[in-house]
Protein backbone atom coordinates (compact mmCIF):
# COMPACT_ATOMS: atom_id res chain seq x y z
CA UNK A 1 0.00 0.00 0.00
CA UNK A 2 2.14 2.70 -1.01
CA UNK A 3 -0.44 5.31 -1.28
CA UNK A 4 -3.33 5.86 0.88
CA UNK A 5 -6.02 3.31 0.07
CA UNK A 6 -9.70 4.22 1.39
CA UNK A 7 -10.86 0.41 0.91
CA UNK A 8 -7.63 -0.75 2.69
CA UNK A 9 -7.58 1.44 5.16
CA UNK A 10 -11.36 0.90 5.90
CA UNK A 11 -10.22 -2.88 6.34
CA UNK A 12 -7.65 -2.02 8.37
CA UNK A 13 -9.14 0.27 10.94
CA UNK A 14 -12.15 -2.49 11.29
CA UNK A 15 -9.19 -4.63 12.50
CA UNK A 16 -7.55 -2.65 14.71
CA UNK A 17 -10.58 -0.87 16.86
CA UNK A 18 -13.38 -2.59 18.53
CA UNK A 19 -16.87 -2.89 16.81
CA UNK A 20 -17.89 0.76 18.94
CA UNK A 21 -15.08 2.35 18.02
CA UNK A 22 -15.06 1.18 14.42
CA UNK A 23 -18.49 2.22 14.35
CA UNK A 24 -17.57 6.04 15.63
CA UNK A 25 -14.97 5.95 12.72
CA UNK A 26 -18.06 5.19 9.58
CA UNK A 27 -20.14 7.76 11.32
CA UNK A 28 -16.89 10.13 10.96
CA UNK A 29 -15.92 9.39 7.79
CA UNK A 30 -19.74 9.89 6.19
CA UNK A 31 -20.41 12.25 8.12
CA UNK A 32 -17.41 14.71 7.10
CA UNK A 33 -17.88 13.47 3.13
CA UNK A 34 -21.28 15.08 3.72
CA UNK A 35 -19.95 17.93 5.24
CA UNK A 36 -17.46 17.91 2.16
CA UNK A 37 -20.24 18.31 -0.35
CA UNK A 38 -22.26 20.96 1.64
CA UNK A 39 -19.12 22.92 1.38
CA UNK A 40 -17.08 22.02 -1.53
CA UNK A 41 -13.95 20.78 -0.11
CA UNK A 42 -12.74 17.43 -1.32
CA UNK A 43 -15.02 14.28 -0.93
CA UNK A 44 -11.89 12.19 -1.01
CA UNK A 45 -9.89 13.58 1.58
CA UNK A 46 -13.00 14.15 3.99
CA UNK A 47 -13.30 10.05 4.24
CA UNK A 48 -9.80 9.81 4.20
CA UNK A 49 -8.78 12.02 7.30
CA UNK A 50 -12.25 10.54 9.53
CA UNK A 51 -11.27 6.93 8.53
CA UNK A 52 -8.05 7.45 9.89
CA UNK A 53 -8.97 10.67 12.82
CA UNK A 54 -9.52 7.34 15.51
CA UNK A 55 -6.45 5.25 14.13
CA UNK A 56 -4.10 5.57 17.35
CA UNK A 57 -6.93 5.82 20.12
CA UNK A 58 -7.11 1.77 20.64
CA UNK A 59 -3.59 2.04 21.01
CA UNK A 60 -2.59 1.73 24.95
CA UNK A 61 -1.10 4.78 26.77
CA UNK A 62 1.72 3.14 27.08
CA UNK A 63 2.57 2.20 23.29
CA UNK A 64 1.35 5.93 22.37
CA UNK A 65 3.84 7.24 24.68
CA UNK A 66 6.93 5.25 23.00
CA UNK A 67 6.31 5.95 19.77
CA UNK A 68 6.10 9.87 20.45
CA UNK A 69 9.53 9.16 22.77
CA UNK A 70 11.21 6.97 19.75
CA UNK A 71 10.18 9.61 16.64
CA UNK A 72 10.44 12.77 19.03
CA UNK A 73 7.12 13.78 18.93
CA UNK A 74 6.35 16.26 21.51
CA UNK A 75 4.18 15.72 24.69
CA UNK A 76 3.13 18.35 27.14
CA UNK A 77 2.48 17.95 30.49
CA UNK A 78 -1.20 17.87 29.77
CA UNK A 79 -0.89 14.80 27.89
CA UNK A 80 1.60 13.38 29.70
CA UNK A 81 -1.07 13.01 32.38
CA UNK A 82 -3.56 12.16 29.98
CA UNK A 83 -2.00 10.18 27.00
CA UNK A 84 -5.13 9.10 25.93
CA UNK A 85 -4.94 13.12 23.92
CA UNK A 86 -2.13 11.58 22.50
CA UNK A 87 -4.02 9.44 20.27
CA UNK A 88 -4.13 12.85 17.53
CA UNK A 89 -0.86 13.31 17.35
CA UNK A 90 0.27 9.62 17.18
CA UNK A 91 -2.51 9.09 14.49
CA UNK A 92 -1.35 12.00 12.46
CA UNK A 93 2.28 10.18 12.65
CA UNK A 94 0.50 6.52 11.81
CA UNK A 95 -1.05 8.06 8.94
CA UNK A 96 1.85 8.72 7.67
CA UNK A 97 4.49 6.11 8.59
CA UNK A 98 1.93 3.09 8.71
CA UNK A 99 -1.38 4.39 5.90
CA UNK A 100 0.92 6.21 3.22
CA UNK A 101 -0.63 9.91 3.66
CA UNK A 102 1.28 12.59 1.76
CA UNK A 103 -1.60 15.20 1.86
CA UNK A 104 -0.69 17.43 4.77
CA UNK A 105 -4.16 18.96 5.32
CA UNK A 106 -5.41 15.19 5.61
CA UNK A 107 -2.58 15.11 7.84
CA UNK A 108 -3.33 18.74 9.95
CA UNK A 109 -7.00 17.10 10.03
CA UNK A 110 -5.94 14.13 12.11
CA UNK A 111 -3.75 15.81 14.55
CA UNK A 112 -5.82 18.67 14.77
CA UNK A 113 -9.15 16.71 15.33
CA UNK A 114 -9.29 17.02 19.24
CA UNK A 115 -8.46 20.58 20.29
CA UNK A 116 -8.67 22.64 16.55
CA UNK A 117 -6.02 25.30 16.17
CA UNK A 118 -6.45 29.06 15.44
CA UNK A 119 -6.54 29.59 11.54
CA UNK A 120 -7.67 26.11 10.75
CA UNK A 121 -8.32 24.84 6.85
CA UNK A 122 -11.88 23.77 5.68
CA UNK A 123 -10.52 20.41 6.14
CA UNK A 124 -9.43 20.49 9.25
CA UNK A 125 -12.98 22.25 10.60
CA UNK A 126 -14.98 19.32 8.86
CA UNK A 127 -13.34 16.58 10.53
CA UNK A 128 -13.03 18.62 14.15
CA UNK A 129 -17.09 19.15 13.69
CA UNK A 130 -17.65 15.45 11.95
CA UNK A 131 -15.84 14.15 15.24
CA UNK A 132 -18.04 15.56 17.44
CA UNK A 133 -21.45 15.12 15.38
CA UNK A 134 -21.69 12.16 13.98
CA UNK A 135 -24.93 9.63 14.07
CA UNK A 136 -23.27 7.30 16.82
CA UNK A 137 -22.89 9.83 18.98
CA UNK A 138 -25.52 10.07 21.58
CA UNK A 139 -24.12 12.29 24.72
CA UNK A 140 -23.22 15.65 23.58
CA UNK A 141 -23.86 19.45 25.24
CA UNK A 142 -26.61 20.96 22.36
CA UNK A 143 -26.05 17.92 19.87
CA UNK A 144 -29.45 18.59 18.02
CA UNK A 145 -28.08 22.33 17.29
CA UNK A 146 -24.96 21.93 16.70
CA UNK A 147 -26.02 19.22 13.98
CA UNK A 148 -28.03 21.52 12.23
CA UNK A 149 -25.77 24.55 12.61
CA UNK A 150 -22.80 22.10 10.69
CA UNK A 151 -24.68 22.07 7.90
CA UNK A 152 -25.44 25.94 8.19
CA UNK A 153 -22.46 27.61 8.87
CA UNK A 154 -19.01 25.41 9.50
CA UNK A 155 -17.47 28.20 11.73
CA UNK A 156 -20.24 28.82 14.13
CA UNK A 157 -21.00 25.36 14.49
CA UNK A 158 -17.26 25.40 15.72
CA UNK A 159 -17.40 27.62 18.00
CA UNK A 160 -20.40 26.45 19.53
CA UNK A 161 -18.61 22.81 19.73
CA UNK A 162 -15.68 24.56 21.56
CA UNK A 163 -17.29 26.52 24.05
CA UNK A 164 -19.12 23.52 24.56
CA UNK A 165 -16.35 21.25 25.24
CA UNK A 166 -14.79 24.12 27.56
CA UNK A 167 -17.90 24.46 29.52
CA UNK A 168 -18.07 20.34 30.09
CA UNK A 169 -14.35 20.78 31.37
CA UNK A 170 -14.66 23.40 33.18
CA UNK A 171 -17.69 21.80 35.31
CA UNK A 172 -16.00 18.72 35.60
CA UNK A 173 -12.64 19.83 36.81
CA UNK A 174 -11.25 18.22 33.50
CA UNK A 175 -7.55 19.68 32.10
CA UNK A 176 -7.69 22.17 29.69
CA UNK A 177 -5.22 21.82 26.55
CA UNK A 178 -4.64 25.38 26.51
CA UNK A 179 -4.84 24.87 22.51
CA UNK A 180 -8.53 24.67 23.12
CA UNK A 181 -8.74 27.16 24.72
CA UNK A 182 -6.46 29.14 21.78
CA UNK A 183 -9.40 28.14 19.17
CA UNK A 184 -11.75 29.30 21.04
CA UNK A 185 -10.53 32.42 21.39
CA UNK A 186 -9.29 33.02 18.18
CA UNK A 187 -12.82 32.07 15.97
CA UNK A 188 -14.67 33.74 18.94
CA UNK A 189 -12.45 37.04 17.90
CA UNK A 190 -13.12 35.90 14.61
CA UNK A 191 -17.04 35.67 15.05
CA UNK A 192 -17.12 39.07 16.45
CA UNK A 193 -15.49 40.63 13.92
CA UNK A 194 -17.93 38.97 11.21
CA UNK A 195 -20.71 40.15 13.01
CA UNK A 196 -19.59 43.51 13.22
CA UNK A 197 -18.97 43.80 9.58
CA UNK A 198 -22.29 43.02 9.41
CA UNK A 199 -23.62 44.90 11.41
Amino acid sequence: MKTADIKKIRKAMEKSQDPKRFEHTLGVAYTAAALAMRYDASIKNAELAGLLHDCAKCLSDEKRLAICKKHNISVNEIERRNPFLLHAKVGSFLAMDEYHVRDFDVINAILNHTTGRPEMSLLEKIIFVADYIEPNRKQAPNLQEVRKLAFLDLDEALLKILGDILEYLKSTGGDIDPMTQRTYDFYAAEAKKKAKNNA
